[in-house]
């Protein structure tokens, strides 16, 4: 069993920028296959960004050039820095944990952006 807990979150004006961060539990975050996801009301949640065991990251392309997915593997924690947010960037952001058989999500920590 895994725990995610997210944070970081906030309001931000356009132009600005936010860190989220992402506390694991248990033994196992070094193995285990890291990524954000976003939300907005009504519509799926998408992708953001992903994470592998070796460090290897993938990016949505709304995201390309603004975003870094991060990981410390010793303090079991992901990061999405976030830079040059914009008024569409808000959302209900998800961390997301996946094994070879099993999906963890985080509570989600809602990002605003708005002057």
């Amino acid at each position: 069993q895994v725990q995610l807990v997210e944070s970081g979150g906030g309001l931000v004006q356009p132009g600005g920028s936010l860190r989220l961060s992402c506390a694991a539990s248990g033994s196992i975050f070094k193995s285990l296959r890291m990524a954000w996801y976003r939300q907005v009301p009504g519509k799926e949640r998408d992708l953001v960004a992903t994470i592998t065991q070796g460090g290897s990251t993938y990016y949505a392309d709304a995201m390309k050039g603004r975003f870094t997915i991060s990981r410390d593997n010793a303090k079991n924690t992901v990061y999405l820095q976030m830079n040059s947010l914009q008024p569409e960037d808000k959302a209900v952001y998800y961390c997301n944990a996946n094994t070879a058989l099993l999906r963890y999500w985080g509570q989600g920590t809602l990002v605003t952006v708005s002057s």
